[in-house]
């Protein structure tokens, strides 16, 4: 059996160990202990926790921003409609929410860090307005087509759409069952339909 390489290992220990017990919590020694490594060898690869947890959001949660960049490039490509376009988008931005946010949640109580990883996300270009922006542009590409009406406002709709994957998260682990009323599919389809409703030229 072919063995993990020093990278692909620091990137599982530290997936875990942001998702058990925080982003804020999880210091670069002990992902290295997990990883079975020095902080060192940490170090070659990733230079900064920061461009880690990048790392992580890209290879080891649900891909939403290279589904955005695809339909960007050619809306309406394959014969997909709008609204079956917004249920995929819907489905990776709910997956990619439930999965991140028990990672970066811990940022909020701590106020000085959540600033320090601010900042090193702006110096990485990246961060939480991405996948809004992504949407935008492609309601913008949709709209440029011809297939989303002229006065739709993208940026609202981009909004609405990824507020509510992202509510969907956290939003239920209060109730009774402890987990949302509706399956991810029947979610993402609702949502996709009701902003495509008023959306689709």
């Amino acid at each position: 059996m072919e063995q993990k390489s020093a990278r692909v290992r620091i990137i599982d220990a530290a997936h875990q160990l942001m998702l058990t017990i925080g982003l804020a919590r999880a210091t670069t020694k002990e992902i290295a202990r997990a990883a079975g490594c020095s902080e060192a060898a940490l170090y070659k690869h990733f230079p900064s926790k920061e461009e880690l947890f990048v790392a992580v959001l890209k290879e080891r949660l649900p891909k939403l921003t290279p589904l955005l960049k695809r339909l960007i490039v050619s809306p309406g490509a394959g014969e997909r409609t709008v609204e079956q376009n917004l249920t995929e988008i819907a489905r990776q931005a709910a997956l990619f929410y439930e999965q991140s946010f028990p990672i970066a949640a811990s940022l909020y109580a701590e106020p000085r860090l959540r600033q320090r990883h601010n900042e090193a996300m702006r110096e990485l270009g990246t961060g939480p307005h991405v996948p809004i922006r992504g949407l935008d542009a492609y309601l913008r590409s949709e709209r440029a087509a011809g297939r989303v009406r002229a006065d739709a406002d993208t940026y609202a709709a981009a909004s609405l759409l990824l507020g509510a994957c992202a509510q969907r998260a956290f939003a239920y682990d209060a109730t009774e069952g402890g987990g949302p009323p509706q399956s991810l599919d029947e979610f993402a389809a609702s949502v996709a339909g009701m902003l495509a409703r008023g959306l689709v030229a």
